[in-house]
């Protein structure tokens, strides 16, 4: 397999996983993933902004969460995200300083 076929196999399989998230279980909370997986959908935005920024293509936070989002992400917020409990807040918080460079 050549390199730009790895690509395109690579590119199909993140959007497919966007649209399970974003279509298929917009039920399932961020916070739930980060717990369980050590990433999120706003994980995937970020990793977004930073392979564009690599690249020299300014790209904001709030622009890659509304690209991966496909909406502001305080619309998606509002129709999709329940609040956290204080379990999941403290397991967050774990997950988090485990999962995410300080840098970010």
């Amino acid at each position: 397999m050549d390199d730009q076929i790895r690509i395109e196999l690579e590119a199909a399989a993140f959007r497919t996983l966007r649209a399970h998230l974003m279509e298929k279980r917009a039920d399932v909370q961020n916070i739930d993933m980060m717990n369980l997986a050590g990433f999120c959908r706003n994980c995937l935005s970020r990793w977004m902004q930073e392979a564009a920024n690599d690249r020299g293509i300014e790209m904001s936070k709030d622009a890659a969460r509304e690209l991966f989002y496909g909406m502001p992400y305080d619309d998606w917020k509002a129709q999709n995200q329940t609040e956290a409990s204080a379990e999941q807040k403290t397991a967050f918080t774990k997950s988090f300083a485990e999962n995410v460079d300080p840098k970010d």
